[in-house]
């Protein structure tokens, strides 16, 4: 269904009515629960085909991936971890690590603060609220509100670094100023880490993707805050899609609910105590020439909670107008470049354009002659 027949549907059922009522309250899907429904409102509920698409899936024993950040100081065991990350990258595009140099009492005070924002008094999380795009710091429920089939079971608080290296503390709410802080320089610095093991996993210099590239050099970061839900076989809490992002970190509580697309099977992304997910984005496989995998994943909705995550999303220079495309290195002639050039801001623009659980990999890979993708 294109945009235009989605609005002309919504339209037509008075959908749109209901999107409106429900965003004008700015008090996102907390809200809802604070009013005491016992049933999950229409804009929620998943399409009837897709409820019955779900029964075509089914779940894999797979495990994803743990790769211990602890030896990477050491040449033979660094190899190892590295080796690590490559297969898993080429396989699912998931991974967990551990020994990653942040401490837990960092991570759990993010996640404290990601709580406390979004169960503090509505009036004030309304300060933040926004759909403005490039808006720094802004509190809402669901980006593609209106461009889904249904909205998805979550709010989120969202604070971008993508046009600046650094955040003010008075620009962050004060109920997770300090952990906020805290934790984005932590991750930074890992994200740094996870660019140079990349790169060694793809034959390159450790710091080709970090240095040369700066992929690690604009950074957007999701608080979401998923509420038990009364009927979360309706819904989701966030629909299956792929990140626009080189890579992306999550922070995630224990509660669970991720779920990696894998040969047309589930896998559950366990929580591991003082544990983070890895998982390589759509920009990465673009300039990866597709060694490696931007998965389809998704967060089902929950009967408990609150579930807390936080998803870094590392997406590179989009100040400069710096062009992306597949790295010369990658390329020959018997295996030539599979994408067009982009630049982050023209990627993400696409991106923010369509329904979340529509990847953008496709826009961009090349066509022959005959209109066939290569």
């Amino acid at each position: 269904m294109d945009m235009s027949s989605l609005k002309e549907s919504l339209e037509e059922d008075g959908r749109v009515e209901e999107l409106k009522a429900f965003e004008e309250t700015q008090a996102g899907v907390k809200g809802l629960i604070d009013s005491g429904i016992q049933k999950v409102p229409r804009i929620f509920v998943r399409p009837a085909d897709e409820l019955v698409e779900e029964f075509n899936y089914a779940k894999s024993n797979l495990k994803v991936a743990v790769v211990d950040l602890g030896r990477i100081l050491d040449h033979d065991q660094r190899k190892k971890a590295v080796d690590e990350v490559k297969r898993a990258s080429k396989e699912t595009g998931v991974f967990q690590v551990v020994n990653h140099g942040i401490a837990v009492e960092v991570l759990d005070g993010m996640i404290d603060g990601i709580r406390k924002f979004h169960e503090q008094d509505a009036e004030v999380k309304k300060q933040f609220y926004s759909r403005e795009l490039m808006q720094k710091v802004k509190y809402a429920s669901n980006v593609d509100l209106y461009r889904s089939r249904a909205a998805n079971w979550r709010d989120s608080l969202t604070v971008s670094l993508s046009r600046s290296d650094r955040i003010e503390p008075h620009e962050l709410p004060e109920i997770c100023r300090d952990s906020t802080i805290k934790y984005l320089d932590e991750v930074t610095k890992l994200g740094q880490t996870l660019l140079e093991l990349l790169s060694e996993a793809l034959g390159l210099k450790p710091e080709h993707l970090g240095g040369a590239l700066e992929c690690g050099r604009g950074r957007t970061f999701v608080g979401h805050y998923y509420p038990a839900c009364p009927e979360p076989e309706l819904t989701m809490g966030t629909s299956i899609h792929t990140d626009p992002s080189f890579i992306t970190i999550l922070l995630q509580d224990q509660i669970g609910g991720l779920q990696v697309l894998h040969n047309n099977h589930y896998i559950d992304v366990e929580p591991m105590p003082a544990s983070l997910v890895v998982n390589i984005g759509d920009m990465l496989q673009i300039i990866a020439n597709d060694e490696f995998k931007s998965p389809d994943h998704r967060v089902v909705a929950n009967s408990v909670g609150p579930r807390i995550s936080v998803a870094g999303f590392f997406t590179g220079d989009s100040l400069s107008g710096k062009i992306y495309g597949p790295i010369k290195e990658l390329i020959s002639q018997d295996n030539p470049a599979r994408y067009k050039e982009f630049t982050v801001t023209e990627y993400i623009s696409k991106f923010f354009a369509r329904p979340i659980d529509k990847s953008g990999l496709d826009e961009f890979r090349v066509q022959d002659a005959d209109n066939v993708i290569v």
